[in-house]
């Protein structure tokens, strides 16, 4: 009995020494080299996150919109904002006109060959006339009809309404994006493309306000550009402008040599004709691009494959005449320049954000609400040095669930493949698995894949 006791306590002795000795090689798979990516920082502000809290409007521009709203006294503000909120999301691209013609083309097909089985004895001017209407018919009743934004002052008042307080939390968040990963990043001159009220402006500033010395701000509608001289000035025009040095223009500057540090495209993407001038309007924002260049869309499929669009025009197209040799690289939020995961699985859906925002204080407005978007960051610089050698940042696209001892993480990982991951603080390191426990959708994590990483499909 005692030999079969001291059997026991040897066995036992030996599972322990093993299962050190695993967690030795555990620890092992992450030299201490790969914690550093904490760079002393608590696990809840590691380098990766740049989620930022509840954002609310700087108070000089809520107490403008709010008198700008009040004076222009417009009829049924709620329900006509809401309206347009609701448009603007659903709203897609216009039509291409190569693809519009295919399309006539294989429907003309087909009705001749419905008509040539019937054997009718019909005059073949005439049928050919009968299935160029039916063509057209057809053609108008499914084919989306897009049509240009028109502002007059009433329709900008209620677009501030509407979106005066989203479209400023998104392209703040993505502008914190830089911030957080590029501190030294202190840029001297903005170029804000298809300005409309003036966000981009308000929002660099807010981030960038020490540094900023000109900020041109170019929009084709020139009763938006005088809504957003009213919001600088705090709806008094005899005041002066809260941030100064701001110019507005209703073209881009001439010189293809004008370079901004800083350029920006809010929401503007969608509002160009077709993919031709998309094309020609991104390369032209890029030759005057001296550091980066934000992209921000709706988080819809169509705003999500129209910044994926100009990512590839970016990456991918060779200009004839080129003015500043240093090539494009994607920032963020891809962590990879490969072919976007999600436009390839089944079902196509769109990579998109949230950022909590406090709307403007009107009647049917929440005490909170919420902005979907997606956006594009490309930069002429290095990126910046936040990724420690060794360490993979993947990015996470998907709220991260957490359990309990394990957390399962959604990302697009830098080898450019969708992951669904299960972190464990055994298995990946106790540094790794509470910063992944303290980050949230849209954050960076420093991920490093194991041969035994429990990978689940991104459909689960």
């Amino acid at each position: 009995m005692a030999s079969r006791s001291y059997g026991v306590c040897v066995l036992y002795q030996r599972a322990v020494v093993v299962k050190i000795m695993c967690r030795g090689m555990s620890a092992a798979a992450y030299p201490q080299s790969h914690v550093d990516f904490l760079k002393g920082e608590p696990h809840r502000k590691h380098p990766g996150v740049t989620n930022l809290k509840t954002l609310r409007l700087p108070e000089e521009l809520q107490m403008a919109a709010q008198s700008i709203i009040h004076r222009a006294q417009v009829t049924r503000l709620t329900d006509r904002s809401r309206s347009l909120t609701n448009f603007l999301w659903s709203r897609k691209r216009a039509v291409e006109d190569s693809t519009l013609r295919q399309k006539a083309l294989t429907l003309e097909k087909e009705l001749w060959e419905k008509a040539m089985e019937k054997k009718e004895d019909i005059d073949e001017e005439t049928l050919e006339d009968r299935i160029r209407k039916k063509v057209f018919s057809e053609l108008r009743r499914t084919t989306y009809r897009w049509t240009p934004m028109k502002f007059d002052e009433e329709l900008g008042v209620v677009y501030m309404a509407a979106r005066l307080a989203g479209g400023y939390a998104a392209v703040r968040r993505a502008m914190n994006e830089i911030k957080k990963r590029d501190p030294s990043f202190a840029p001297q001159s903005l170029l804000d493309f298809g300005s409309g009220l003036g966000t981009v402006v308000w929002a660099s500033h807010s981030c960038w306000g020490n540094t900023l010395k000109e900020m041109v701000c170019v929009d084709s509608s020139g009763p938006m550009n005088t809504l957003a001289e009213r919001l600088l000035k705090g709806d008094d025009e005899n005041a002066e402008p809260h941030i100064k040095q701001v110019y507005f223009r209703q073209f881009l500057p001439v010189s293809p040599k004008v370079q901004f540090d800083l350029v920006v495209a809010a929401f503007t993407l969608s509002e160009l004709l077709n993919g031709t001038e998309r094309e020609e309007t991104v390369l032209t924002l890029w030759r005057k691009t001296n550091s980066y260049l934000v992209l921000v869309e709706n988080g819809t499929k169509e705003g999500h494959q129209m910044l994926m669009e100009a990512r590839d025009t970016l990456l991918k197209k060779k200009e004839k005449t080129v003015y500043d040799n240093r090539p494009a690289s994607v920032f963020a939020p891809c962590p990879h320049e490969m072919t976007c995961p999600k436009l390839v699985r089944e079902p196509v859906t769109p990579c998109n954000f949230q950022q909590m925002y406090h709307p403007l204080p009107l009647p049917g407005h929440n005490e909170r609400q919420t902005e979907k978007f997606s956006y594009l960051i490309l930069t002429r610089t290095e990126p910046a040095e936040t990724e420690t050698e060794g360490v993979d940042w993947a990015r996470l696209t998907a709220p991260v669930q957490r359990r309990s001892r394990h957390v399962h993480c959604r990302m697009c990982c830098p080898d450019g493949q969708l992951q669904h991951l299960v972190l464990t603080a055994r298995k990946h390191s106790r540094d790794v698995y509470r910063c992944a426990r303290s980050s949230d959708w849209g954050d960076q994590l420093p991920v490093i894949q194991r041969a035994d990483d429990d990978i689940q499909s991104d459909s689960e």
